[in-house]
Parts: structure tokens; C-alpha cells; sequence
């Protein structure tokens, strides 16, 4: 049984990221790689290592996507301004 759980939590990974490489829109991309972040804390606490599952959890699906979200913000508004100027 614990097997079948590893291989799902492995296939839900897999299937995460190639999600997250496939799309070209940067803020969708932050969505999805905020769901991969999610995805590998499961398959860590399956794996039974819980302090790198809620570490992933802070990380890599809160901290990395709301700093990427921020970044492709702030370019889009200086984009904006400076076509305004020419």
C-alpha cells in the first residue's frame, strides 16, 4: 500500500513540474510552481521526512512564488513607465 502512495505522490510531482516548465505565462507559472511546491511536501511526508515537508512548504509554495509573483510585477509597472516616457 505505502508503495502505491509513493508511486502517486511520484507521478503528481512529475506531472507538476513538467506543468510548470510547459507554461509560458510567468505569473501562471508561479501558480503552478507553488502547486509543485505543494505536491513535494506531500511525497516528503509520505516519505516520511516531515521537517523537510512543512521546510517545502514554506519555501517552496509560499516563499519562491509570491517573491517570483512580486519580480514579474514590479517589470511589468517599470515596462509601463517607460513607455510612457518615449
Amino acid at each position: 500500500m505505502a508503495d502505491a502512495v509513493i508511486v502517486v505522490a511520484l507521478l503528481l510531482v512529475a506531472l507538476s513540474a513538467t506543468a510548470a516548465v510547459a507554461v509560458r505565462d510567468p505569473v501562471r507559472q508561479a501558480l503552478v510552481l507553488s502547486v509543485l511546491g505543494v505536491v513535494l511536501a506531500v511525497l516528503f511526508t509520505v516519505l516520511q521526512a516531515p521537517d523537510v515537508a512543512l521546510s517545502q512548504l514554506a519555501v517552496g509554495s509560499a516563499l519562491t512564488p509570491l517573491l517570483l509573483l512580486l519580480a514579474v510585477h514590479k517589470v511589468k509597472r517599470r515596462g509601463r513607465k517607460e513607455g510612457r516616457h518615449r
